[in-house]
């Protein structure tokens, strides 16, 4: 389901008997409005794919198992995108999509590679403003085609498949005054693809009826008693005939119109809802072989289950919360277990809900999980030893350090938070007293210091001690300075230009800073051995003059002067690997201010070659690395604050 107002999307899981548990809420980009799933990576799990309208893109979450998604790449749409399908449009056995783009009047489609990633859109126009899309064979000549509802010239657009993922122009047939959306079925039996249209300002229903050869008959209306801007079909009193359900939004009600079997539909039988109805979808939520609905209430932020008995009508379940301003839902078996869950997304606080299916139609809610004000940087280890990822939070406005220790499923505990000091700007996790614990520090922006905390093993923490730091310290790194196998500390201090190093002593605390000059205003850091001398070095981001200072490790704890190389501008985040295969660490380097990447390849000795650089969206502000599509090489995943939206960069080096 899709929650427009928080700009997620909820997921809930299913059993067998109907029932849902577990909402998980995963953050989406802005006014997340339409969500499906499919296998896209082709490893028998459904994943999910998120239409994001305000950022004109869709983001991919990946199913890892074990009811987790992760959120990996971003594709660029056309302007404001609202609804997607997912077919194999190219017969190549991989699934394909289709994004229906308001702003520009046209469609993009984006061939599946089946590794989870797409190729660049192509676009094709249809009417104005549409608004959503179906698919089907409506020649049989089996290759699928597009059927578009165009909201603002009260229109559908039909574009026959070639079969190679191209379609044809598009052909024009009049609906009702303001359609909203299409689906399609064989309403009348004679194995011809009919389709159905809401036409929301006129109160009507439209159904074309099919010819078998990509045409259809001019529509024939059905009056109904409310404003509809969804509906949905399937045989809900098993007689063989598609019967259609329709959510009356103004009324707050679902209407259920029987099919008689020539091309006319019995007076609806009406159930409650919760505000505005406005999606709606068809499914056998409790495995007894009958048709369920599920309705997404945008007013009040809720979803509600019909079960259906099979005879035309349906029995009436609890409401359920969602995120705010739900915007769409899909669902699938998100975890295996052949019990159909929901995916919801909400566009008020940009959020995407899982909730898991535990049978009889009802479904247990899981609450969203608080961390402090301002959270600025989250780390993930093991700090209980169950063998679970648990989190440390830094939150920047409260002066705390939240910790939520993980459960079964990927749920989390509520928060237990320690005092750090003023303004936690970065938060790193190792065993620092070689007591086999985890333990965490954190660089405290706003009074110059830094904040250890000492883990007891159980995932709590002794209360603070600090250290002083320069002026303004905002990233901390730990590494061997000195070989005597006791972790050490390098923090950044952004106002004094330098580096602070605070030697350990194996016990949990550590020797008064030592500090070496870097660029102006030092941002991020990363410690690795770039001469292969076994010796840890510093690479350093300076994001004021727009370079990288590398300080060349001497063994004993202390550092070479800095070796400055150029960088695109504003510098803020820095990571090292080996990205050309040539066993010698290189550098990668976001620029926020000019949207690039450089890559700074290593010769082995210490030195770099000139920057590489590469386009990003708008405003970089983080990387990570690692073989997304299992080359055995390095790819780069930036994440970009000014679009929303993840740059995804794979190596291609031989």
């Amino acid at each position: 389901m899709a929650n427009k107002v928080q700009q997620t999307v909820s997921l809930l899981y299913g059993e067998e008997n109907g029932k849902f548990h577990d909402k998980y809420i995963y953050t989406t980009g802005h006014y997340p409005s339409s969500v499906i799933s499919g296998d896209f990576n082709n490893d028998n799990r459904l994943d999910l794919v998120v239409v994001n309208t305000n950022d004109d893109n869709i983001t991919m979450f990946l199913n890892e198992g074990n009811d987790i998604f992760s959120k990996q790449f971003s594709y660029a749409t056309g302007g404001s995108p609202s609804s997607i399908i997912s077919k194999d449009f190219n017969n190549d056995n991989e699934l394909d999509l289709v994004v229906t783009n308001n702003d520009d009047d046209n469609i993009s489609v984006l061939l599946g590679n089946g590794d989870g990633t797409f190729q660049t859109q192509r676009t094709y126009n249809v009417g104005a403003n549409p608004t959503s899309v179906t698919s089907d064979d409506f020649n049989n000549d089996r290759n699928l085609d597009l059927a578009v509802v165009n909201a603002e010239d009260n229109t559908m657009s039909i574009l026959l498949g070639n079969g190679d993922g191209t379609f044809q122009q598009q052909n024009i047939y009049e609906t009702g005054y303001y359609p909203t959306l299409v689906i399609s079925g064989d309403f009348n039996n004679d194995n011809y693809v009919d389709l159905v249209v809401t036409a929301y300002r006129g109160i009507t229903f439209s159904i074309f009826f099919g010819n078998g050869n990509g045409t259809f008959r001019n529509q024939l209306k059905y009056v109904i008693d409310s404003r509809a801007w969804s509906l949905t079909s399937g045989d809900f009193n098993n007689d063989n005939k598609l019967d259609i359900a329709v959510a009356n939004t103004h009324e707050n009600t679902v209407s259920i119109l029987l099919n008689n079997g020539d091309e006319t539909f019995q007076n609806g039988i009406k159930y409650a809802t919760g505000s505005d109805p406005h999606y709606l979808l068809s499914g056998d939520l409790n495995n007894d072989n009958r048709l369920d609905l599920m309705v997404i209430n945008v007013a009040d932020s809720t979803f509600n289950v019909l079960l259906g008995n099979g005879d035309g009508y349906f029995r009436t379940q609890p409401t359920y919360a969602t995120g705010t301003d739900p915007h769409c839902l899909t669902f699938g078996d998100f975890n295996n277990d052949n019990r159909i869950d929901i995916a919801v997304t909400s566009v008020g606080d940009n959020t995407l809900n899982v909730l898991l299916n535990n049978g009889y139609g009802h479904f247990q809610m899981q609450p969203m999980y608080t961390t402090g004000h301002y959270p600025v940087s989250v780390i993930f280890s093991d700090f209980n030893n169950d063998h679970k990822l648990d989190l440390a939070i830094a939150n920047g406005d409260d002066n705390t350090i939240s910790i939520l220790l993980a459960n079964q499923y990927g749920t989390f505990n509520n928060q237990s938070t320690y005092a750090s000091g003023n303004y936690p700007h970065d938060v790193i996790s190792n065993d620092f007293n070689n007591d086999t614990k985890l333990d965490v520090i954190v660089v405290n922006a706003f009074e110059n210091t830094i904040s250890v905390l000492l883990g007891n093993g159980d995932g709590t923490f002794q209360n603070q001690s600090t250290y002083e730091t320069g002026n303004y310290p905002v990233s901390v790194v730990s590494g061997y300075f000195n070989n005597d196998f006791i972790l050490d500390l390098a923090v950044i201090n952004y106002q004094d230009h330098n580096v602070s190093i605070l030697l350990g002593k194996g016990n949990g605390m550590f020797q008064n800073q030592t500090t070496y000059r870097t660029g102006t205003s030092p941002y991020s850091i990363v410690a690795a051995d770039f001469n292969n001398d076994r010796k840890q070095d510093l690479a350093v981001a300076n994001s004021d003059n727009n370079t990288v200072s590398i300080l060349l490790g001497n063994g004993n704890g202390t550092f070479q002067s800095e070796i400055r190389y150029d960088t695109g501008r504003h510098p803020n985040f820095i990571i090292s690997g080996d990205f050309n295969n040539d066993a010698k660490l290189d550098i990668v380097v976001a620029n926020s201010k000019d949207n690039t990447i450089s890559v700074l390849l290593g010769k082995g000795d210490g030195t770099f070659e000139s920057q590489i650089k590469r386009n990003t969206a708008t405003l970089p502000v983080s990387i990570i690395s690692g073989d997304f599509n299992n080359d055995m090489k390095l790819d780069i995943a930036v994440t970009n604050l000014g679009s929303n939206d993840v740059s995804v960069f794979l190596n291609e080096c031989k």
